[in-house]
């Protein structure tokens, strides 16, 4: 595991770029292609391996095929027999989350820990055949796309008609015309802010690309998940029920009556009146695991050696709480400081371990034994 990336460090990765100088020029606004950015790259899953991620019911993964104009699309898990012969052109495999599933590709995240990991989304592998592709479209998320295998044509557009295909299984752009065409070669890096159009095309008998794409969730549909939780929090609460003692005979019987409108609104503003209640809940959001994330045990007995967390282990923290895998904690000022160095490092070594207060220790034991945190061989 490496330390988090230093803001004012120039990096080969950005083309010599510093951190806070890409996040300054380019994050958001416009695309980066650096060539050679990771040199001598080269495919962390082989072929067999994602094909075998792709069978299974745990992995999200997709299957796009090209013909002429027209695309199909199919969700997996497929058989070994439902993916295409791999000679033949036009057809592309996409695999979901394969950070959860492999060790290297987890750690291929650390280069980009600059960005905060509560933007982090996952890493998707593509392979596909020559002409392989998804079609031109636009995505609502921050990515970078790095050439593992083979070469890849992506053409770009800041400006286009945003109409889709209304046949198309896929949020194709009915129309595209490129501003910018780049090919990727292995160890090339592209980023592309969201709402920037682009296609991209296999000119390879085989390619393979890794997406490292960044969430942005739309503030509708976080509020919903926020309010969610925390109504689940008060869901054993003695709520008031609405009363209206003082109610008179109505004219007016669809009308919805003020006091209950008041009612209503007081109700709502209850829920997120705690800015604390609230940050907790955003917390527990956003390190709360995908839904076919699963963690093996750890070991019994614990011994207090160099740990880490596990691959699939979100934590995250702010001033107040501790966050892991969808739980808040609450700790002393020191034992804070240690586990804050956790989630920023994603390991500690033995003398930290070993310093860690009866109360941090017990957390430790804990989230190892539930699979959260594993012992680190390597120190």
């Amino acid at each position: 595991m490496s330390h988090p990336t230093a803001p004012r460090r120039p990096l080969p990765m950005l083309g010599g770029l510093t951190p806070a100088q890409f996040m300054r020029r380019h994050w958001q606004k416009r695309p980066l292609l650096i060539r050679a950015a990771l040199p001598g790259f080269a495919p962390l899953v082989s072929r067999a391996r994602l094909f075998a991620l792709a069978r299974s019911a745990d992995v999200e993964s997709r299957l796009v095929t090209r013909a002429a104009r027209a695309w199909t699309l199919a969700h997996g898990p497929f058989a070994r027999a439902a993916l295409p012969p791999p000679a033949r052109p036009g057809w592309t495999l996409l695999v979901q989350g394969v950070d959860l599933h492999d060790e290297r590709v987890r750690e291929l995240l650390d280069a980009f820990r600059f960005i905060p990991d509560a933007r982090l989304d996952d890493v998707m592998i593509s392979w596909a055949s020559s002409g392989g592709g998804v079609g031109p479209h636009v995505d609502d998320y921050d990515v970078f796309l790095l050439q593992a295998l083979g070469r890849r044509r992506w053409r770009l557009a800041r400006r286009f008609d945003p109409e889709l295909r209304r046949a198309a299984p896929l949020k194709v752009l009915r129309r595209f015309s490129a501003e910018q065409e780049h090919v990727l070669e292995p160890g090339d890096l592209l980023y592309l802010p969201p709402g920037w159009a682009h296609d991209g095309e296999a000119e390879s008998a085989e390619c393979m690309t890794y997406s490292i794409g960044f969430r942005a969730p739309r503030r509708v549909e976080l509020a919903a998940e926020l309010v969610e939780r925390l109504l689940d929090r008060r869901a054993g609460d003695a709520s008031p029920l609405y009363r209206d003692p003082r109610a008179t005979a109505t004219r007016t019987p669809a009308r919805i009556p003020a006091e209950l409108r008041a009612f209503a609104l007081a109700a709502a503003r209850e829920v997120v009146a705690s800015a604390r209640e609230l940050k907790r809940a955003l917390g527990e959001t956003l390190t709360k695991p995908k839904s076919h994330v699963r963690f093996e045990p750890g070991p019994r007995p614990w011994r207090s050696g160099a740990v880490a967390l596990d691959r699939r282990t979100s934590m995250l923290y702010d001033d107040d709480h501790v966050f892991i895998n969808g739980g808040a904690h609450r700790v002393a000022r020191k034992d804070a400081a240690l586990l804050r160095r956790l989630a920023d490092r994603r390991r500690l070594e033995p003398r930290a371990v070993r310093g860690a207060s009866p109360a941090a220790r017990a957390l430790l034991r804990a989230w190892s034994r539930a699979g959260w945190l594993r012992l680190d061989a390597g120190a």
